[in-house]
């Protein structure tokens, strides 16, 4: 119904449903007038409580729970504060009267929150129920041992021994894996139901961050008396992170409680992940227990991290794992995980398998990445019966392709393998995604290879890299230094870029162009194009920064990617990707360090200056005080052992925090930079800005909030080129004559220029933003979340580039302009 909808025809309606008893239709109603606003004030809420009140008796308290129900769906926050302030006054009659059935409404509404009433409130409610021998329902209990771990709801410890008194299961309904974990305990016989409670109840007293001597001997003897208990617990924890049974109703500033980790259900979570690696070694265990870390890491809004400690719990029983599978997973998180804490158990895990073996970090590292059954380098043929599945991830990307009994490819899994052997064909599946994302995991570690500088023995290298099945899909489509001659795989061996066979040598580095001749790191972009070699990250196309004469003036400093304004969220995360150390920047009254990566190989740390951008709490911050957009300043390096620099939030300057008798530490000038460290730290900083940037928005043409924006997203969206756009503008001046469309697309300056039959289109290098002959009209195209291969079998060099992608998505539509359907564009080409 319309907000502007008459008080009197709502109330009316109200009114109506009410007599008839349309207990969900008045449910309904009531919760969109509320969450409209209340536009009629107190009068209105008047209004709503009177229709109420025409409700007939006996039937208030499945109105309350229906209300509350399409409260729990609600996500503006203004209206949840509004509806959450008409529950509160619909269940103050049923919280007030000393009735056990009053009682029983009170605590099922309640029930479906975090927490709600006071502690007294709640004990006193539940013991006027066990004094009518009712009993306390299980999802009440739940809701009071929230409240207690909370611990900020009104007399929390009124509630410890009230709890202590109710035989009541360890663990809390409403999450799947606890309640899957009841359901197959309580279809056992009484006394095998006693022993797992027993272990639950054990589990829920994991409140250390490692488990004691004396909890794990404890734990070892509840395990010992129950039967199989691995396979139990294993298909528990496949269900921790999936959507709540019980779905609860958040306050006005709560953050969303249904994506987060039932707080009193962590702790027992917690001891149940440790008990698994108690147990004899699984070939699932290891499986398991890596998607636990992922699943624990999710971010939520508000949050941060779900829960970092059912992540830390999970790397901790992997390190107990005696096995290769959970090596395999701690290598493989160790370059995924971003979270500061976790990350932090990961590489002491490695560290610690490396001191054991007598290895090196990084060999642990490398000798870690399993096969996953690849008899060959990116191939693997698995027989089921008469049936084949053959996995191929020789070009990076992992395929699979079914066979049936004839030898013919099938589109789908045979229905005989699906029945005749479903333990094998789920091994199968669980392999090849393991493959995928080890896969994903080794193209980011061999990416920040570069700054590492490794150098294998030759011997060493073939077998770890060349020649090992998985990750020899990735090294044979690298170029590499053997002696400091440049090489690459090619039809079975080595060879230079000008087909001389390199057959052995001492020493492997991963080559890198800068310091090269031009001329070879062009006769390497021939020889990738000649072959159709796409490689998994940009290598012989890397981008080259180098010391420009702006630079040397400032000295010690790069303004090159200075006065940006970046999304600070999508910045985030990708600095955390990249390897840098970051802090979300608060709306508030604090102070904050630059985003910083630490660079140990040459003693040195880069620093990104950054600041909060907007003082709008409204337009400018999420709901949790978040600034949603920053703005960027210098870069700089100094020395590893060099104090922090800190600066406010909303900016004001940086400064370093000495002792009073300490000098702060100069900047290092950036000619003393090695090339190599300077090029990769710029390149970074290009790519925050190259992705993160507010001007490849392009809805942002009115400039943003109050359109404070619009210069900058003007100058960004069709500006000067940074070095990742001058790649793909050489890549572009190479692709276009092989496109379908080349007689309609040319390169010209900053933009590919393609001629549709409706206008012509310059579409810029940098944001993919469009403009349209003959007045330089904005065409706005919002590109899809996934693009897909817009350029169907035509090659490309390199990986990783989507804003490639992007425009040549947008040139291969724009050319043919009069087949185009969507109307949000054709609005916009006839304007």
């Amino acid at each position: 119904m319309s907000t502007s909808t008459p008080l009197g025809e709502r109330t009316e309606r109200m009114a109506e449903l009410a007599r008839h008893g349309d207990i969900e239709g008045l449910a309904d109603e009531v919760v969109a007038y509320a969450a409209a606003g209340n536009e009629h004030g107190r009068r209105g809420g008047r209004t709503v409580t009177n229709a109420l009140g025409l409700v007939a008796a006996g039937r208030g308290a499945e109105l309350l729970m229906a209300v509350l129900e399409r409260c729990c769906l609600v996500t503006d926050n203004e209206q949840r504060r509004v509806v959450n302030e008409l529950l509160e006054a619909l269940v103050q009659p049923y919280s007030t009267s000393p009735t056990p059935d009053a009682a029983a409404v009170a605590l099922a509404f309640a029930a479906r929150h975090t927490a709600y009433f006071g502690g007294d409130e709640q004990r006193h409610m539940a013991e006027l129920l066990l004094a009518a021998g009712r009993p306390v329902p299980l999802e009440v209990v739940a809701m009071m041992r929230r409240t207690v771990a909370h611990g900020y709801w009104g007399s929390p410890g009124a509630l410890k021994p009230f709890l202590a008194k109710l035989d009541a299961p360890a663990l809390n309904p409403g999450e799947m894996w606890a309640d899957r974990a009841l359901a197959d305990v309580g279809s056992l016989d009484p006394a095998e139901a006693a022993r797992w409670h027993a272990l639950f109840r054990h589990a829920a007293t994991a409140t250390s961050a490692r488990p004691a001597q004396k909890w794990e001997t404890a734990g070892r003897e509840l395990l010992d008396g129950l039967t199989e208990p691995g396979d139990r617990l294993r298909s528990w924890l496949t269900l921790v992170g999936r959507p709540r049974t019980i779905r609860l109703n958040r306050t006005q500033w709560e953050h969303d409680v249904n994506e987060t980790f039932d707080q009193y259900n962590a702790t027992a979570l917690r001891g149940l992940v440790w008990l698994v690696s108690f147990l004899p070694d699984h070939p699932e265990t290891s499986r398991v227990l890596g998607a636990l870390v992922e699943t624990a890491l999710r971010k939520v809004a508000g949050v941060g991290p779900r829960n970092p400690k059912i992540a830390n719990a999970a790397v901790y029983a992997l390190s107990r794992v005696p096995s290769e599978d959970a090596l395999a997973q701690i290598a493989r998180l160790a370059t995924r995980v971003t979270f500061k804490g976790t990350l932090k158990e990961l590489n002491a895990a490695l560290d610690a398998r490396a001191a054991a073996l007598d290895l090196s970090r990084d060999e642990v590292e490398e000798l870690a990445v399993p096969a996953y059954g690849l008899t060959e380098v990116g191939r693997r043929v698995e027989h089921f019966g008469d049936v084949s599945a053959t996995v191929d991830a020789t070009s990076g990307t992992v395929v699979v392709t079914w066979r049936n009994s004839a030898g013919k490819v099938v589109k789908s899994v045979p229905a005989s393998v699906r029945s005749g052997h479903p333990e094998e064909l789920a091994e199968f599946r669980a392999a090849v995604k393991d493959l995928e994302k080890m896969l994903s995991a080794q193209v980011e570690r061999l990416d920040r290879q570069f700054l590492a500088e490794r150098v294998w023995p030759f011997d060493a290298w073939r077998a770890r890299y060349l020649d090992h099945p998985l990750v020899g899909t990735l090294a044979r489509r690298l170029i590499w230094l053997v002696d400091d001659v440049s090489c690459a795989y090619d039809d079975g061996v080595l060879r230079t870029a000008g087909g001389d066979e390199v057959t052995a040598g001492g020493t492997v580095r991963l080559w890198h162009p800068i310091g090269r001749e031009v001329a070879e790191v062009l006769a390497w972009r021939t020889w990738l194009e000649a072959r159709q070699v796409t490689q998994p990250f940009k290598q012989a196309h890397r981008e080259v920064y180098l010391l420009t004469a702006a630079e040397e003036n400032t000295r010690v400093y790069s303004n090159r990617y200075a006065a940006h304004v970046l999304r600070q969220h999508q910045f985030h995360a990708l600095a955390a990707a990249r390897g840098w150390r970051n802090r979300l920047r608060l709306m508030v009254d604090d102070t904050y360090p630059p985003a910083t990566r630490d660079l140990p190989r040459w003693g040195l740390r880069a620093e990104f200056w950054i600041e909060g951008a907007g003082e709008d709490w409204a337009a400018d911050a999420t709901e949790s005080g978040a600034y949603l957009r920053i703005a960027t300043d210098q870069v700089r390096f100094y020395p590893a052992s060099a104090p922090e620099h800190h600066a406010h939030a909303g900016g004001g300057g940086y400064e370093q925090w000495v002792h009073q008798d300490e000098q702060p530490t100069d900047p290092l000038p950036l000619a003393e930079i090695p090339p190599l460290v300077l090029s990769e730290i710029l390149r970074d900083v290009d790519l925050f800005v190259g992705v993160a940037s507010v001007g490849n928005d392009p809805t942002w043409q009115d400039g943003g909030p109050d359109g404070r924006f619009r210069e900058y997203w003007a100058s960004y969206s069709f500006g000067e080129l940074s070095g990742t756009a001058q790649t793909r503008r050489e890549m572009l001046e190479r692709l276009v004559p092989r496109l379908a469309i080349a007689d309609r697309a040319k390169v010209e300056g900053r933009f590919l220029v393609v001629r549709g039959d409706l206008r012509t289109y310059k579409i810029h290098l940098g944001s993919g933003n469009i403009l349209m002959s003959p007045n330089d009209q904005y065409l706005c195209i919002v590109p899809k979340q996934s693009v897909g291969s817009p350029t169907g079998d035509l090659f490309l060099p390199f990986e990783g580039d989507r804003v490639l992608a992007v425009i040549l998505s947008k040139a291969l539509m724009l050319a043919k302009d009069t087949q185009i359907t969507d109307r949000t564009i054709t609005q916009q080409l006839r304007l």
